[in-house]
């Protein structure tokens, strides 16, 4: 599905748009524009209508609710025009819900007095806002925007505060407002642990769910302490865009935090819709896997002949193979010298325990993390829904919080299957963190490897004497830190073969090492190191030396592929953003399909089975447009696979 090049490619150059924040609307981010400085608030308009509270009359509330937002929209320097949303504080407990809409300029001042507007005439009310060009404002997607998908109730753009506070808390290119010091401040608390912050996603949220707990369209409203005044949100919101018109990269900054914000409306919108789930099927697999589902507390019967034969295998007819410390020490009484339980150090053994100890951890896990237990849990009205974290990894990357949605085995994956008239389009962006970083780096060698054919294979060729396996050792040793061993070996050939590549990693590396932050391309930053790291690094004895030595070269890991995987997030973002919005054009005389599922460099949709191809070339497309819109009209390829299927397990 890529583009390919003809003829002599033009050197790897950047190319800025002339009117960056027009060019990222045109194509599909609709990046926020900045406020213009600070102190310059918009005067009110003469004129506007007094504050009122609507409820009597709806034909009433739709034409004061217009006359609002359109009459006299008070736009900023880039015509942007934002409607702050928020739930009403309940007049009485148990009263119905109503919602405070506050009309604001482009530099988040209020342009008109707000609207109390009823639950029941929030529909037609966003509705007729629609009509016009708008960004929605609220506290958190997830709260607000989960809420009113409920109600049948969607929109194009939207600011979510929350996620736009979290990337301006650290990042470099924001400018260096009030606003922002105390961010860094609140950020600053003691951390105990000096060893650096690792690229994992977050622990499961306690409140999993809690979208779709007491929703009764909008008779009950958003959970208390999640409600914050519009007041409140209207002065972040000010202090959010001053900080974005202060910054030297107002352009780039201002894209990653419009396409974060549209990465929050797509992740409500999976939750919304779910995954695609066939129950029938995945307990038929558990029953061809585990045997019949047994009552609860008792193992499934091939589980269990399995812990008999792993007993039986080791002379040890008492031990609880779910224990670890009893399969250790039942290992070490049968002579099977083993520091873990992990299955490649197992593997090295060849005792006739091993196999049946394989068979019953196998069994195990998938009776854990994806059994009985679990359909009853997470899978509801042929749906799995999780609750997605845009931005949950530091580097930019999505987690998710209950269900392990981003880890799938290939055993359930028979399960995920296209709804009778649908087809299932998965496709994901080939290689994206090594083309990440040739156009990170402008590095015309390692653009020419990856032109039109598979990039470790290119690489391989212009190095590695074909030897694909060594060029893929060598791309992610340098892209991870592995620069030790066959990696480490391999390295000067990468180094000699693509120097600006590579010196866009290890400059990360380095400044890492040295407790400097660094930033991907649009202006996520890592998040400053703490008073303990840096003590850490003042030693007294050789010991004390090769542990801050240590800590140093870890943390050097950690910021050499945060600029690498944190772009490749940004990317992937922008990617998302613009398939929703293809899709949403699409879909206005029948719906085209829906975004069900993101990992990474991959995605699923559910679409109608005749517009299939029409949603592949729309995939294509986005990837393409995600490509200029970072890093402007290269001669890179960032192609993207896509296979139309009826089940997940026949895509992969």
């Amino acid at each position: 599905m890529a583009t390919k090049s003809a003829g002599k490619p033009p050197d790897l150059h950047i190319q800025r748009p002339r009117n960056p924040p027009q060019a990222a609307e045109s194509r599909g981010i609709a990046a926020a524009p900045a406020a213009t400085p600070a102190g310059t608030p918009a005067p009110r308009h003469p004129g506007t209508p007094a504050p009122h509270h609507c409820g009597q009359n709806l034909s009433a509330v739709l034409v004061r609710a217009g006359d609002l937002v359109w009459q006299h929209p008070r736009t900023g320097e880039n015509g942007e025009v934002y409607i702050l949303l928020a739930p009403a504080p309940p007049a009485t407990p148990g009263s119905p819900v109503s919602w405070v809409l506050q009309p604001a300029d482009g530099n988040g001042a209020p342009s008109a007095p707000a609207a109390a507007v009823p639950g029941t005439a929030l529909r037609q009310t966003v509705a007729a806002a629609e009509q016009q060009p708008v960004r929605w404002v609220w506290n958190r997607t997830r709260d607000t925007y989960g809420s009113l998908l409920q109600a049948g109730i969607s929109v194009e753009r939207s600011h979510d505060l929350s996620l736009v506070r979290e990337i301006l808390r650290h990042s470099e290119f924001a400018a260096a407002t009030p606003y922002i010091e105390r961010l860094r401040t609140e950020a600053a608390a003691p951390d105990p642990d000096p060893a650096p912050r690792q690229l994992l996603p977050l622990q499961p949220s306690p409140d999993q769910g809690s979208l779709f707990e007491g929703i009764d369209g909008f008779e009950a409203g958003p959970r208390p302490e999640r409600t914050v005044p519009v007041e409140n949100l209207a002065a972040e919101l000010q202090e959010q865009l001053a900080a974005v018109a202060g910054s030297p990269e107002r352009r780039r900054l201002g894209l990653l935090l419009a396409a974060e914000s549209a990465g929050g409306l797509v992740a409500a919108e999976m939750e919304h819709a779910g995954i695609p789930w066939r129950r029938d099927l995945h307990e038929a697999m558990l029953e061809a896997e585990l045997g019949p589902r047994p009552p609860e507390g008792q193992r499934p019967a091939k589980l269990e002949a399995a812990a008999a034969e792993l007993r039986h295998k080791l002379g040890n007819p008492g031990f609880n193979p779910d224990s670890p410390q009893e399969l250790l020490r039942a290992l070490h009484r049968a002579g099977i010298e083993v520091r873990t339980t992990r299955t490649w150090e197992l593997q090295e053994h060849q005792h006739a325990a091993i196999e049946p100890l394989l068979r019953y951890k196998k069994l195990s896990r998938l009776l854990s993390a994806n059994g009985w237990a679990w359909l009853d849990e997470w899978v509801d009205g042929g749906r799995f829904r999780t609750e997605y974290v845009v931005g949950g990894v530091v580097s930019g990357r999505w987690s998710s919080r209950g269900g392990g949605a981003l880890q799938i085995p290939k055993n359930v994956r028979g399960a995920v299957r296209a709804d009778p008239g649908y087809k299932l389009l998965v496709a994901d962006a080939a290689q994206l963190e090594p083309r990440v970083l040739a156009a990170l780096g402008q590095d015309n060698a390692l653009a020419a490897a990856a032109r039109g054919r598979d990039l470790y294979q290119g690489i391989a060729d212009q190095g590695f004497n074909g030897d694909r396996s060594l060029a893929k050792i060598a791309m992610l040793g340098a892209m991870y830190g592995a620069t030790s061993g066959e990696a480490g070996r391999l390295m000067p050939v990468l180094t000699r073969t693509y120097p600006r590549a590579i010196d866009v990693v290890e400059r990360a590396a380095r400044a890492g090492e040295a407790g400097k932050t660094v930033s991907t391309h649009l202006g996520r930053s890592t998040p400053p190191e703490s008073e303990a790291w840096f003590r850490s690094q003042q030693s007294a004895s050789a010991e004390e030396q090769r542990r801050a030595d240590n800590l140093a070269r870890s943390r050097g890991r950690f910021t050499r592929n945060f600029v690498v995987q944190g772009t490749a997030a940004e990317w992937a973002t922008c990617w998302l953003a613009g398939i929703r919005r293809r899709l949403r054009a699409a879909s206005r005389t029948s719906p085209a399909g829906q975004l069900v599922f993101f990992l990474h460099d991959e995605v699923m949709l559910h679409v109608p089975a005749e517009r299939a191809d029409e949603a592949a070339a729309i995939v294509s497309a986005a990837a393409a447009e995600a490509t200029e819109l970072l890093f402007g009209k290269i001669p890179l390829e960032f192609p993207v696979v896509a296979t139309v299927t009826d089940s997940y397990a026949e895509a992969k």
